[in-house]
C-alpha cells in the first residue's frame, strides 16, 4: 500500500521530519442540490463552520503527527461544483477560525440543479491531484439525496482514480435511514470507510464535529495493520 510505504519512510526519517509531512488531506464536499432549501442550506455552513472551531476538532487538527491540508467544495448538478476552499495547510486555531467565518459568510453557489453525485466524486477525485502531498487522502462527503442525475457513484470509482483515497460519508435523513443505506451500499469507498448519520440537518453541525474528530483521530496504526 503506497499511503503505508510513506508512512513508515516518514517515520523511519525520524520524528522531526514525521511532524513536518502532512498526516492528511482531507476534503469535504457540500450537497447543495435542490432538496436543500435555503434554510438547510443555511444549518450546513453554519454547521460546518461550527464544527471547525469546536475545540475537540482544533485539538485534532493541531495536535497529530503532522498538519492536515483541508480543501472545501459544494456540488450539486453535473457541472456544478464550487470551491469555497481552496487546500490549506492547518497550522493554527486562528485560520479555523478564519475558514468559519468564511464558511459561515458565504453565498449558495446554485439552487436548482439535481443530485449528481457521481461527478461530485470525479470532481473531488481530481482536486486530490491539486493537493499537498499527504500520507493519507479522505474525501468527506455530505448529502441528502440519493444520485439523479448522470453517472453514479459506482461508475465514478470505475473512471476515476481513487487509489489511495478513503470516501467517508454524512448522510442526512428524515423519516427513515433509507440515504443511510444508500450511502453505506454505494457512496463509501476505502479501508475503514464509514457513515455518520444525520437525523435531519439540524443536526447537521453536531454530526460534522463527530466525523470530523473521527477522520483526524483515526489511528494511523491502525489503518497499516489493515
Amino acid at each position: 500500500m503506497v499511503r503505508s510505504a510513506a508512512l513508515i519512510a516518514a517515520l523511519a526519517a525520524g520524528p522531526a521530519l514525521a511532524q513536518d509531512q502532512c498526516r492528511l488531506a482531507l476534503q469535504l464536499g457540500l450537497d447543495v442540490s435542490a432538496s436543500v432549501d435555503a434554510g438547510e442550506y443555511r444549518l450546513q455552513v453554519d454547521g460546518l463552520a461550527s464544527a471547525l472551531i469546536d475545540p475537540s476538532v482544533v485539538d485534532a487538527f493541531l495536535n497529530g503527527p503532522g498538519p492536515v491540508a483541508l480543501s472545501i467544495f459544494e456540488w450539486s448538478g453535473r457541472f456544478q461544483q464550487e470551491v469555497l476552499l481552496d487546500w490549506v495547510m492547518i497550522t493554527s486555531e486562528e485560520q479555523l477560525l478564519t475558514i468559519a467565518e468564511d464558511i459561515a459568510a458565504s453565498e449558495r453557489g446554485s439552487q436548482d440543479f439535481p443530485t449528481a453525485l457521481g461527478y461530485a466524486l470525479g470532481f473531488a477525485s481530481t482536486r486530490f491531484r491539486e493537493a499537498p502531498p499527504c500520507l493519507f487522502q479522505t474525501l468527506d462527503i455530505s448529502g441528502d439525496g440519493q444520485n439523479n442525475d448522470g453517472f453514479p457513484p459506482v461508475a465514478a470509482y470505475q473512471h476515476f482514480d481513487f487509489d489511495g483515497i478513503t470516501v467517508n460519508g454524512l448522510a442526512i435523513g428524515g423519516a427513515s435511514r433509507e440515504i443511510e443505506q444508500y450511502f453505506l451500499a454505494e457512496v463509501i469507498h476505502g479501508p475503514g470507510a464509514f457513515v455518520e448519520y444525520a437525523l435531519n440537518h439540524s443536526d447537521f453541525a453536531e454530526t460534522m464535529r463527530r466525523k470530523l474528530e473521527r477522520e483526524l483521530r483515526a489511528m494511523i496504526f491502525g489503518t497499516l495493520a489493515e
